[in-house]
This record gives C-alpha cells, sequence and structure tokens, in this order.
C-alpha cells in the first residue's frame, strides 16, 4: 500500500528545465518510492539509475562532457537515486545541464553532508532541495479514519512513522524492523566518513541524547561521560543531525540575547528510532517518559 507523500506534489513543482532537484532524507523514509510515484505521472522519456552501480559511477564522475552526453542520451529526464555515493556529482551535474539546457534531473541522497559538499557551489542558482522525513500525520491520514488514527495514536508515539513501520501489522513486526534499520543502514553513513573511528562512542552519545530530550544539552557534560574532547561531541552531534537522525532546537527566552547564549536541546526525528536505541518499546502506561514523547510529536507536526 502506498501512503501519498506530500512531497510528491512539490516534487512537481520544483522539476524544470535546466534545474537539478535534491532531495536529502534518512534511509528508508521512500526517497525511492518518491521517484516511482513520480515517473508514474510524466510521459516523458526518462533514465534511472543509482549511485551504488559501479558503471553509473565511472559515467557520473568522469567530467568529461563527452562521456556525460552519451551517458545521457536523449532522455529528457535524469533521476539519480542514492547520488552521495558519486564523486564529485554536482560538478557533474552541472555539466550535463549546461550542455543540455533543456534536461530535467532529480537526485537523492540519504546523507547531507556528503551530497551538499559536492552537490554546493557547483550547482548554485541551479539547484532546489526538498527533504524527505518519516511520514507525518497529515500524510497518515489519508489512508485512514478518524477513528482509526485515535486508535492507532500510542502505536504512532511508540514505534514512530517510517513507512514501513506504519503498514506493519504487529508490534512485534515494527520492534523487529526498527531494529534491523538501527543495525543495518541508521550508522552506515556515519561510520563511513573519514575520521569516525569510536563507533562505540557515538552509540552511546546517541543513547544519552536519547534519555535527555527536549532537556538542554551541555556538549561539555556529554564529553565528561563519555570521555571526549567538547569539539569532538558537537562534530558528532553535527554528524547526527546531517543524517536526519536528530535535530536541534534553542532554548525560549523573551530575552534574546539570554536565548543565543543557552544550550541546544536536541529531538529525534522519529520516536521509534529513539525507543530502538534505548530498547524500550514498553507501553505509555507503565513509561516513564511521558512527557518528552509529548514535546517531539508537537515538534514533528508543526
Amino acid at each position: 500500500m502506498y501512503i501519498p507523500q506530500k512531497q510528491l506534489s512539490n516534487l512537481k513543482k520544483a522539476v524544470s528545465p535546466g534545474k537539478v532537484v535534491v532531495i536529502y532524507g534518512a534511509r528508508r523514509t521512500g526517497k525511492t518510492t518518491l521517484l516511482k510515484k513520480f515517473l508514474e505521472s510524466t510521459d516523458e522519456k526518462f533514465l534511472f539509475v543509482n549511485g551504488d552501480d559501479i558503471v553509473v559511477r565511472q559515467y557520473l564522475e568522469s567530467q568529461s562532457t563527452e562521456k556525460l552526453r552519451d551517458f545521457v542520451g536523449n532522455h529528457a529526464l535524469l533521476l539519480v537515486d542514492e547520488a552521495q555515493y558519486v564523486r564529485q556529482i554536482g560538478l557533474n551535474l552541472k555539466i550535463i545541464v549546461d550542455n543540455n539546457p533543456s534536461i530535467r534531473v532529480i537526485a537523492t541522497g540519504s546523507s547531507s553532508f556528503e551530497l551538499a559538499k559536492d552537490i554546493g557551489e557547483p550547482l548554485t542558482g541551479r539547484k532546489k532541495v526538498l527533504k524527505l522525513f518519516p511520514l507525518a500525520q497529515m500524510e497518515i491520514s489519508q489512508i485512514e479514519k478518524p477513528h482509526e488514527t485515535k486508535a492507532n495514536l500510542e502505536s504512532r508515539i511508540i514505534y514512530g512513522a517510517y513507512p514501513e513501520v506504519v503498514l506493519q501489522r504487529s508490534n512485534r513486526d515494527r520492534e523487529e524492523y526498527l531494529r534491523e534499520l538501527l543495525s543495518s543502514y541508521l550508522f552506515k553513513d556515519i561510520l563511513q566518513l573519514e575520521g569516525i573511528r569510536h563507533a562505540n562512542k557515538l552509540e552511546r552519545l546517541i543513547q544519552l541524547l536519547a534519555f535527555q530530550i527536549g532537556k538542554e544539552v551541555s556538549f561539555a557534560e556529554l564529553g565528561r561521560q563519555l570521555g571526549m574532547s567538547k569539539n569532538t561531541v558537537e562534530r558528532y552531534l553535527d554528524l547526527l543531525e546531517k543524517t536526519f537522525v536528530v535535530y536541534q532546537r534553542s532554548g525560549f527566552s523573551r530575552n534574546l540575547c539570554k536565548e543565543i547564549s543557552k544550550n541546544q536541546r536536541y529531538f529525534f526525528h522519529d520516536n521509534g528510532i529513539r525507543n530502538a536505541l534505548v530498547n524500550n518499546f514498553n507501553p505509555l502506561t507503565i513509561r516513564m517518559m511521558r512527557e518528552p514523547f509529548g514535546k517531539t510529536i508537537s515538534l514533528r507536526n508543526e
């Protein structure tokens, strides 16, 4: 079953000749599904490739106008899934659109740090950016009635809203899926980065964040608990944000100077991921941490 994605209508509006639409989002949030649904609405000749494919990378990393022209051929639409695996993808896409002003290009990536770094400068003025997150209730409500939404509320708070989680029939299946997602995908992009040597400390850091949802976070205090420098903690948190695991919000104060100086508060994009990290899928009636969930749910639906 397909759950209609709000970004589908935004994607249709964003795609235009001579422009590159970049879609960022965590793994398994439905980026590939979004592309396939978009293609159902177009009659144009398209080329759909994946950055995982070594042959595709040989062409898209070439920086050769002739090779890139041969690769695209007479297609009116180019779609590159998992574009973060293609080195200097931004420069090569620039060559493509500069030499074929009528072509429309869409690129997706699960890690904004690699893709943004490669796409940023070369595609200045030539790109549009969309972000894809776990499903919002406004999307899920298109496939369920109000009484079903009410009945499923506790499940959404505990297991989150990744598309496959929403479609699972049993809580056991949801738990297994989230644990698999956590172990197989969540840290994959981060741990592949050069310079990330302490996977265990990264995991402990995010577990500490899971117990501090909505509370001010001190980089220095986290560093003391983990045996890392404040700068390393700050860097790891930045990477977790850029892989769409967590996001930060500043503390509120009516005094703007005080607000700027307040420590940051971190939230998870998805409660299911948070609960898998701390291995706690208990019902709300026996949980001790109801308030942080409420904060996360309200922020995700703003």
